[in-house]
């Protein structure tokens, strides 16, 4: 069990993050990070208290949120908790059966490492863990 698990942020799939952008700007007034590349995705991050949302565009038509977009549309892409330490969360995942897509953790947006797990094992929602205290400051 992983007691000190958190969510670290909300990966919201857009078209345009510059049309996406204006309500948490304007509306909530919260202020962006500096835009970001990962995964073949264009990344602005927007603090929320301890957590972020992420928009997530692509920077082409092959990457994953690219698919994402043409299968469902915008929305939420996925859901990344934060855990104290990854390698064990993923050995905790594999013992129980849980399907990953990244079986060892890999580099992320932010220089943090991540893991993907299916969502297919997930009651369908695409789950990213971390470790990372928190994205850049």
């Amino acid at each position: 069990m992983l007691p000190d698990a958190t969510i670290a942020h909300i990966g919201v799939a857009v078209p345009d993050i510059e049309a996406a952008l204006p309500f948490y700007r304007d509306v909530l007034g919260l202020i962006p990070r500096p835009t970001e590349q990962a995964d073949g995705a264009r990344i602005v991050s927007i603090p929320f208290g301890p957590s972020d949302v992420e928009l997530l565009e692509p920077l082409d038509d092959t990457g994953p949120i690219a698919k994402y977009l043409a299968r469902r549309g915008p929305g939420i892409h996925h859901v990344c908790y934060r855990v104290p330490d990854l390698e064990q969360a993923l050995a905790q995942c594999r013992a129980l059966g849980y399907q990953l897509v990244d079986a060892v953790p890999r580099v992320g947006a932010h220089g943090c490492r991540i893991a993907f797990l299916h969502p297919k094992s997930t009651a369908g929602i695409l789950i990213e863990l971390t470790e990372s205290a928190r994205g850049p400051r």
